[in-house]
């Protein structure tokens, strides 16, 4: 099953790639990696926590309770690392496309002759 990877999706696997992490560590790696741009919240979590294990790009790796709580470890998968990679490919070939074609940009002339 192939998925989009979402902003918050490529954030989650590049956690992930770390190492496993429960649902907290993940947020908090999240905002980490990110810069503080994205920041989940535990809804949006578990739910592309659940699609990306449907997509087998993450799996379940063990539980264990702390404090009277269980705490739900996820680990990448193969699969997973796969995915993350070739995002990371795609988004490093959009930016080059990017900065190339700013670097090349032409700057209008103004009738009065000032560069705009």
């Amino acid at each position: 099953m192939s998925i989009a990877i979402t902003e918050p999706s490529f954030w989650i696997l590049s956690a992930l790639a770390g190492g496993r992490r429960h649902g907290y560590g993940i947020m908090r790696e999240v905002s980490e990696l990110s810069g503080g741009r994205t920041t989940l919240k535990v809804p949006t979590l578990y739910a592309a926590l659940d699609r990306l294990e449907a997509a087998g790009l993450i799996e379940q790796d063990g539980e264990e309770v702390v404090d009277g709580r269980a705490r739900r470890y996820y680990a990448l998968t193969d699969a997973g690392s796969s995915a993350l990679r070739a995002e990371a490919e795609a988004l490093q070939a959009r930016a080059r496309v990017a900065t190339a074609r700013l670097a090349s940009r032409v700057r209008p002339v103004r009738a009065s002759g000032a560069i705009a």
